[in-house]
């Protein structure tokens, strides 16, 4: 039994590491399913897909359709002629896509106008901001997915309430923390700790890379100013995403203390994060990591699709003025953050139990 596993933006990589580590110990095991590995190529530099590949024990992709750079319909187009290729050459009996990125909107649509039954990883989280191209992909996914597997409660209420039953619906846990869990020991300082002067709580991290946040050039120069100003000295280390690259070369006059440094490896960046003083992001995911990790998170976002690291984690929504960054880490200085909590089921076994209801859900169907 083929199950297509789909992957494409870096992201992607981290929640189907112990899918296919999960999947491959079933095999060894005497069990029936195999996969195919399907890199669309939506990120196709190295530091975005090629290291995590290696890092996290990721096997080389069966297959790569190598789509590469384009806007975001002709990503999609090119992603869904060259999936429905490789499904007329072979055909799977069920497409798992994960999170919520083109390559997980375009391949569970072909599969699906190709009459292959679609899972979705991640499935049920909404942000209600259809502003973020993330979210159209979510929605258009989960509603053509036949089966969900949720990360959270909230997640799970989402789908009830879009008329998905009960027996399609399973709670499983977070596949991004059962790879974080899985590589704790094995984080690394960067090649630049030592030179950059870097300390243990000592630092912060940001990453940006949200249209809202980057695209204009007075609001990045507002929120880079705030920062470098709002974070008291401290080096603040900034992993430039390409897309925020761009924007950056615009600006004259960058804060002192802020450290540009190439898009980091996964073992090198989650060091940086699991010893900083705090965490400013515009991404969802590392507000996961950052929750479990015990790390403050403050989010440069007006709304989140991942509730519970707020409600539960370390992660407070700061909203996209810059003005209100300089409170938060007034806060933070003065030793009032939350210490948070982790959310029920990650636990480091979500890909495995992935594995087992993808057993039943395939031998059911026959």
């Amino acid at each position: 039994m083929l199950i297509d596993i789909i992957a494409g933006a870096r992201p992607n990589f981290m929640k189907i590491a112990p899918i296919i580590r999960a999947l491959e110990a079933k095999r060894v095991a005497g069990g029936t399913l195999r996969y195919r590995l399907v890199h669309t190529g939506q990120h196709y530099d190295a530091r975005m897909s090629g290291d995590f590949l290696s890092q996290l024990g990721i096997p080389e992709p069966h297959v790569n359709l190598e789509v590469g750079s384009g806007t975001q319909a002709e990503q999609t187009a090119a992603m869904m002629v060259r999936y429905e290729q490789l499904l007329l050459q072979q055909r799977c009996e069920l497409c798992l896509v994960v999170g919520d990125v083109t390559s997980t909107m375009a391949c569970a649509i072909t599969a699906q106008k190709m009459s292959v039954p679609v899972a979705h990883v991640e499935g049920g989280i909404r942000s209600g901001d259809w502003a973020m191209p993330e979210e159209i992909n979510r929605m258009v996914t989960d509603a053509i997915t036949n089966w969900f597997f949720t990360t959270s409660e909230t997640a799970n209420a989402n789908l009830r309430r879009a008329g998905v039953a009960d027996e399609r619906i399973f709670f499983v846990g977070n596949t991004m923390i059962d790879t974080l869990l899985t590589n704790l020991n094995r984080l690394q300082p960067p090649a630049f700790w030592d030179e950059q002067g870097l300390k243990p709580d000592g630092y912060f991290v940001v990453t940006l890379h949200r249209p809202a946040n980057v695209d204009g050039f007075a609001q990045l120069e507002s929120m880079i100013t705030a920062i470098g100003e709002s974070c008291r000295g401290l080096p603040v280390v900034f992993p430039v995403h390409p897309r925020t690259a761009r924007s950056l070369r615009e600006l004259r006059n960058l804060p002192s203390n802020l450290r540009l440094v190439e898009p980091q490896p996964y073992l090198e960046f989650n060091y940086l994060v699991k010893h900083a003083k705090a965490v400013i992001t515009d991404s969802g995911g590392i507000t996961e990591e950052a929750t479990v990790l015990g790390v403050p998170c403050m989010t440069l976002r007006d709304t989140t699709e991942r509730p519970e690291t707020v409600e539960i984690g370390t992660n407070e929504l700061v909203g996209t003025n810059p003005a209100s960054l300089k409170p938060a880490l007034d806060r933070l200085f003065a030793g009032h953050w939350k210490s948070g909590g982790i959310p029920p089921m990650w636990d480091g076994k979500a890909g495995e139990r992935i594995v087992e209801c993808l057993g039943h859900i395939l031998c059911s169907d026959r």
